[in-house]
């Protein structure tokens, strides 16, 4: 009986752990290193493309869903090309603007190739390819390989762009093929137009349902705010002067009263387009 409740709670955990808790901040120094007087420059434009055609919006709702199905094989081979140009890069030597686009655009890239690896699929935590007894999605697979170093999408995240840049806009750059998730974006990042997308990329989904609710005096969030609430000013108050900031003005008047969270969630179904 012991060794059952055991088991029972131990998968209990393994489903719980995507909603219960998330990596903290810490830096890789590795990746630190950088040159802001070097005159270098990525071309993004295959993946740009490959944005254009499969990334669509939907009327009802807003969301943007990827077209999974729809993608040939010619496309399919054109963005395994462009993963493998963007890994063939020594990216410590380019300016941090540069770096920025590029570690989002390698994480949200390598995101859609898993999916499409393994498609079809109801939700990216049904592929448990990462390391460890408990650990759940693909999170933790060392996919990449970058300057002679194993990569996972969790080192892109939580090692490299969320430490070393400390901007919680991050989180509406990286897409995690969810529907609860922040957009993906329908155009490549670049070191000109990264500021852009991530602003619009907040307030898009602060003034969406998946992301703020408010009803009857109490404030109901995305669970990314809970998750990293540290990366949010570190409490409730601090995540609801974050969302005023992104909110349309009836979503901020609704705001300035509150300050605590009631609840929170968040849908991992996949974000495809139907």
């Amino acid at each position: 009986m012991r060794r059952a409740l055991s088991i029972l709670a131990a998968l209990w955990l393994l489903h719980a752990l995507p909603t219960a808790a998330a990596p903290r901040a810490e830096a890789w120094a590795r990746w630190a290193a950088h040159d802001d007087s070097a005159t270098l420059s990525l071309d993004h434009g295959a993946w740009d493309g490959l944005l254009e055609r499969y990334v669509v919006t939907t009327a009802a709702d807003g969301i943007h869903r990827v077209r999974y199905a729809a993608f040939t094989p010619a496309d399919k081979a054109a963005l395994a090309d462009y993963l493998q140009r963007l890994q063939a890069v020594r990216i410590s030597a380019y300016p941090r603007a540069e770096q920025k686009a590029y570690w989002i655009n390698l994480y949200n890239a390598a995101t859609l190739k898993l999916v499409l690896d393994h498609y079809p699929v109801v939700s990216i935590t049904r592929i448990n390819i990462s390391p460890g007894l408990f650990a759940r999605g693909p999170w933790g697979k060392k996919l990449l390989t970058v300057e002679g170093e194993a990569v996972s999408l969790d080192d892109i995240e939580h090692r490299i762009l969320r430490p070393l840049w400390q901007d919680p806009l991050v989180h509406y750059g990286v897409n995690c093929a969810s529907l609860g998730c922040p957009n993906l974006a329908a155009e490549a990042y670049t070191a000109q137009n990264t500021t852009r997308l991530l602003e619009s990329g907040a307030r898009a989904y602060v003034n969406h349902p998946r992301g703020v609710r408010v009803a009857d005096g109490r404030l109901w969030v995305s669970s990314i705010y809970v998750w990293f609430m540290s990366d949010f000013g570190g409490s409730d108050a601090g995540v609801v002067m974050h969302l005023r900031r992104w909110a349309d003005p009836a979503l901020a008047a609704r705001l300035r009263d509150l300050r605590r969270i009631d609840g929170h969630d968040y849908d991992w179904a996949l974000n495809e387009a139907q």
